[in-house]
């Protein structure tokens, strides 16, 4: 399956399971799905963007904790991408907070269909103790897990390679990402292209 990334369209947001879509090919199959998941504000919806080809298929904004639903977008009617509620966004109200992280919880326990989890982490900060717990929970449910450096256009070539030796040995080898370069688009869908053969 060959996904060029030619096509992209919003399918549907939702917070509940039974809520969440679930389209199937010509053969009657599901969909196989990629996640991104990271802390409010990690630049994830610009990706999204800059991922889809689209200037406003997510929702940007300066203000953390944007994102309170699920969001799935559906690629060249082959692949879904979900877009997970930011976390660590403390000033959301509580109960909020919790709709959101069970929401999350239920999403990578249940969804049989995810193929790869792709971890945004702000390339200037480093790997949040709840990325950590990301990574972990990827590793224990044997599910890939890809982690990506963003805004790395705001770091010179020599912190961008001190970001990620400092977070390989906590998430792995990290993508770094800028969504001023193409470059960093062609890397990250061949990585995804292979995940979902």
């Amino acid at each position: 399956m060959k996904i060029l990334f030619d096509k992209a369209r919003f399918l549907a947001t939702a917070l509940h399971e039974e809520e969440w879509p679930s389209p199937k090919n010509s053969q009657g199959k599901p969909l196989p799905e990629i996640a991104l998941v990271g802390r409010s504000n990690v630049g994830k919806s610009s990706l999204i963007n800059h991922l889809l080809g689209q200037k406003r298929a997510a929702k940007t904004s300066a203000t953390p904790g944007k994102t309170q639903r699920i969001n799935f977008f559906i690629i060249d009617e082959q692949l879904l991408i979900v877009d997970l509620p930011g976390y660590g966004y403390a000033e959301a109200p509580i109960e909020e907070v919790r709709k959101w992280t069970e929401a999350i919880d239920t999403y990578f326990t249940t969804r049989k269909t995810l193929r790869l989890i792709v971890l945004l982490i702000d390339s200037r900060r480093g790997p949040s103790d709840d990325d950590l717990k990301v990574a972990e929970w990827a590793q224990q449910k044997r599910i890939p897990l890809l982690p990506i450096l963003t805004k790395t256009d705001k770091l010179k070539p020599a912190e961008i390679a001190a970001a990620a030796a400092f977070a390989k040995p906590l998430v792995g080898e990290a993508l770094p990402y800028s969504v001023h370069d193409k470059d960093s688009k062609r890397k990250l869908i061949a990585i995804i292209q292979k995940k979902v053969e």
